[in-house]
C-alpha cells in the first residue's frame, strides 16, 4: 500500500531528478511508497530549482513538472501562514532551521500529517503541534 498525506523535502525532490546524485536511487524508491500528490511548500520548491540549476539548466523545469503531472502540491502559501512559521523559526533558532523546514512543520500541523520523505536528520528533532513527532520517510 502506498502513503498517503506525505509531506515532501528538497533532499529527496532533488535526488529523484538528478541521477547522479548518490541518494537517487533511494529517492525512486521512496517516492515508490508515497501516494501521489506529496504535499509541500513554495519555499521547497524554490530551494530544488536553485539546486536542480547545478546540475544542469533545465533542472528548476523539471522540478516544475513534477508538480504539473500530480507529484506534489503546493500545500500552504507561507503568506498566509508568517506569525506561525516565524515563530517556528524562533523556537527552532539554536538549529539549521531554513523557511523550508518551518513551512512544512506548518504544513504538519495544518492537515495533521506527520510523514515526512526528507533526509533531513533535524525532523527527528523537530515536533508539530507542541510535541508531536515526525514519522521520517528517509529509506
Amino acid at each position: 500500500m502506498r502513503a498517503a498525506g506525505v509531506l515532501l523535502d528538497t533532499g529527496p525532490l532533488v535526488a529523484l531528478l538528478s541521477r547522479d546524485d548518490a541518494n537517487h536511487d533511494r529517492a525512486r524508491r521512496l517516492f515508490a511508497q508515497c501516494a501521489a500528490p506529496l504535499r509541500t511548500c513554495e519555499a521547497v520548491v524554490a530551494e530544488a530549482c536553485f539546486l536542480m540549476r547545478k546540475v544542469h539548466a533545465a533542472g528548476p523545469a523539471e522540478v516544475v513538472a513534477l508538480a504539473r503531472r500530480g507529484i506534489y502540491g503546493i500545500a500552504i502559501a507561507a503568506g498566509a501562514q508568517w506569525p506561525a512559521v516565524e515563530e517556528l523559526l524562533r523556537k527552532y533558532a539554536s538549529r539549521p532551521v531554513s523557511l523550508a523546514d518551518a513551512c512544512l512543520i506548518r504544513c504538519a500541523e495544518l492537515f495533521e500529517e506527520p510523514r515526512v520523505l526528507t533526509f533531513d536528520s533535524d525532523f527527528d528533532v523537530y515536533r508539530w503541534g507542541r510535541k508531536r513527532r515526525f514519522e521520517v520517510l528517509s529509506g
